[in-house]
């Protein structure tokens, strides 16, 4: 029983830098828009392509998750800084992964991905040839 609670009490003990995670203040652009408009579009476009990796359906710009804030803060500021919108999502794509983005990009290792349904649609056409030529002939 003993070595139970101080199982449970470690198991608390470890879990308490999480919960104190979420409970940061959030960022200062996570909520607050640039004070350039023409900036503000760029980030807002720029944060719509992006996903959110905590809520995994959501783009940083529609996430309430405290990641996708911290996500929104550095595009606003990079933005600020003159910073063009493709070299941020390339730096986020660095730092998390093709994941982050909406937009696959094709590289040696997904490069499969988009030729197999060209794959398949080239199989289905040859097969359907097939049986539409022993249709005509019988």
């Amino acid at each position: 029983m003993r070595g139970l609670l101080l199982a449970l009490l470690a198991l608390i003990a470890l879990s308490a830098p999480l919960a104190a995670q979420d409970m940061l203040p959030p960022a200062p652009y996570a909520y607050k828009q640039l004070a350039d408009p023409a900036q503000e579009r760029k980030a807002q476009a720029l944060m719509e392509t992006l996903r959110c990796l905590k809520c995994q359906s959501q783009s940083i710009a529609d996430s309430d998750a405290p990641m996708a804030g911290d996500m929104r803060h550095q595009v606003r500021t990079r933005i600020a800084a003159g910073e063009e919108p493709e070299a941020i999502r390339q730096w986020l794509i660095e730092r998390y992964g093709d994941y982050v983005s909406y937009t696959p990009q094709v590289k040696p290792l997904t490069w499969p991905l988009f030729a197999a349904p060209l794959l398949f649609l080239a199989l289905a056409a040859f097969l359907l040839r097939g049986r539409f030529r022993r249709s005509k002939g019988a």
